[in-house]
Formats: structure tokens, C-alpha cells, sequence
């Protein structure tokens, strides 16, 4: 007997009944950067599409991704003042505690996660605060306690810290639990990667470090199992979702986070990945959305429950069009 695999590829109608793997828009976060000012809708060159949106901006780009039906947003904040210490990270009136609000307002059914790190706030563009060139771990923990406090006081759903300090989640979910928010759960950035693929990003927060690297405390790229450490350490120390970021590169370590645990997992399709994409579908390389739907499904297929892409709202225009 001859094995005919294809038969049940002949036709959509067959092909649609036997898909093992399925991406709605529900799945999707839309990462939104917010600006201080009005009217600002501000390009960003590396990555064409992708705009800084003042907070009046911000309202009705949120409507509409609520409309489009998307799972949520995480947000971005960019602050007219840096210094050493990132006060402006946990100012009460800071820029992403007033922009949870207009959300909020504007789309409540919007899901809003908050990112918790101080590379946008800091004068020097580190993830946490520097003595000496060097990136101090238990200090730069306090202050993301306060930060995290902050989004949670200004109606955050979820906290997202993404600074990749030892211990941060711990310390995040006591301050939470002590201070009256032990509702808010903590997605954590536990398998990020010191990766190459982070540079639009960076001019589009203007968190580029002013000198060396992050190498300290983001994970090599070569490794493999201290990856899958760093996120079982985070599900010990209490997160209620992990991320792993970038995403394409990693799509070994997300499945094996899916072999390995329960919880809910998240996945990063970030700028350099977006950049790639959006260049060779504007020069005709790929089919650009075809190319988007596939890198999508590859995401959801290694094991991700929810995908933060800057391709959200397109794929959700694009499902829209299918109709």
C-alpha cells in the first residue's frame, strides 16, 4: 500500500479541517511607545509603521485595536527626563502611568501590560542603576519594586519586568502582595537573550547604553539550559507567566518551557525581527504577509499562548479582509 499523505492537503476545506495549530488575533499584543507632548504620532525609520504616539494619539490608536479585537497592548514609555537613578520611571504623573490611564479610558477591554525597566528612564540607558560601569543588582531591584508598584497603582493588568536582575520577580510579587495588589500578576521576561536583533527598538525608546553592553545580565545566545533555569527560577519565585524573547531565534527554548511547565507563555516577536521582515516585503523579497503569517504560526506552533509582535494590528486588519 502507498502511503498518500497529500490527500488531506488537496483542497482549503481539507486542509482547514486537519490544522493543528490556530492564531486569532486574541493571541496578539501590540507593543505602543508613548511620548510626552501633543499631537506627536513620530516616526520611527527602523521600523516603518511603528510610531511614538503622544497620549492623545494614544486614545484613538487603542480604540481602534480594540476594535480590530487584539488581546492587548504593552506599553512603552519614553520621558522628557533621565537621570542616574530612573526617578522618572515610578513618578506617580510619569508618562506610562498617565498613559495606562487614557487606555484604560479609551478601550477598557484592552488588556494593558506594563513593561518594568529603566533603560528608557536612565541617563546612561542601562537596565538598572550603574556604579563604577557596573550594574548593580539588589539596588536596581529596589527600584523596579517601585516602579512595579507605581504601574500597579495606576491600573496596570499585568507587570511585565524585563531587566533580567536575579531576584526581581521575588521581590516584585512581596511588594505587590504587601501593598494591597497581590491581583496583578507578573509576566516575566525570564528567558531574554542578549540579542542583535534589539537595535530599532532602541532608537525607537532611546534606551541605547551609553557605554558597553548588556551581557551582564541579559542570557548568552549560546545557551541553551541556563535559559530554561532562568525561567524555572522565575516560576519558583512566583511569576504567573513567562516570556521568551526574541522569539524566532529561540523557538527551542520556548517549546521546551512548554515540555517543562503549566503556566501561560509568552513570546516576543521583536523590532528586529519586524525590521527584517518589513524590509524584504518592501523590496519585494517575500511576500511580506504571507511571510508575517507564517512566522506567527511557527510561534503559536512551538508552544506560545500569547504573541507580542509589532505585526498585531496588520494580521488583525489582514483577518479582517479575509471576511
Amino acid at each position: 500500500m502507498t502511503m498518500r499523505l497529500r490527500r488531506l492537503r488537496m483542497n482549503e476545506p481539507l486542509r482547514r479541517l486537519v490544522r493543528e495549530t490556530f492564531l486569532s488575533v486574541c493571541h496578539l499584543v501590540q507593543p505602543v511607545f508613548v511620548v510626552e507632548g501633543e499631537k506627536q504620532r513620530q516616526p520611527i525609520v527602523s521600523m516603518p509603521g511603528i510610531e511614538r504616539l503622544s497620549l492623545d494619539e494614544l486614545e484613538g490608536e487603542v480604540r481602534q485595536l480594540a476594535e480590530l479585537g487584539l488581546g492587548g497592548v504593552i506599553l512603552f514609555g519614553i520621558p522628557q527626563h533621565k537621570d542616574e537613578q530612573a526617578t522618572s520611571a515610578y513618578a506617580p504623573g510619569g508618562i506610562v502611568q498617565r498613559a495606562i490611564a487614557h487606555v484604560k479610558k479609551a478601550a477598557p477591554e484592552l488588556v494593558v501590560i506594563t513593561d518594568v525597566c529603566l533603560c528608557e528612564y536612565t541617563s546612561h540607558g542601562h537596565c538598572g542603576i550603574v556604579r563604577d560601569g557596573v550594574v548593580l543588582n539588589d539596588e536596581s531591584v529596589e527600584v523596579l519594586c517601585r516602579v512595579a508598584l507605581s504601574h500597579a497603582a495606576a491600573g496596570a493588568d499585568i507587570v511585565a519586568p524585563s531587566d533580567m536582575m536575579d531576584g526581581r520577580v521575588a521581590a516584585i510579587r512581596a511588594a505587590l502582595d504587601t501593598n494591597g495588589y497581590s491581583h496583578v500578576p507578573i509576566l516575566s521576561y525570564s528567558s531574554k537573550f542578549a540579542s542583535a536583533f534589539y537595535g530599532p527598538f532602541r532608537e525607537a525608546a532611546h534606551s541605547t547604553p551609553a557605554f558597553g553592553d548588556r551581557r551582564s545580565h541579559q542570557l548568552d545566545p549560546a545557551n541553551f539550559r541556563e535559559a530554561i533555569r532562568e525561567s524555572l527560577v522565575d516560576v519558583a519565585e512566583g511569576a504567573d507567566m513567562l516570556m521568551v524573547k526574541p522569539a524566532l531565534p529561540y523557538l527551542d527554548v520556548l517549546h521546551e518551557l512548554r515540555q517543562r511547565c503549566d503556566l501561560p507563555l509568552a513570546a516576543y516577536q521583536v523590532s528586529g525581527e519586524y525590521a527584517m521582515l518589513k524590509a524584504a516585503g518592501a523590496n519585494g523579497w517575500l511576500d511580506e504577509r504571507r511571510a508575517v503569517e507564517e512566522s506567527l504560526t511557527a510561534i503559536r506552533r512551538a508552544g506560545a499562548d500569547v504573541i507580542i509582535t509589532y505585526f498585531a494590528k496588520d494580521f488583525a486588519k489582514w483577518q479582517r479582509n479575509k471576511t
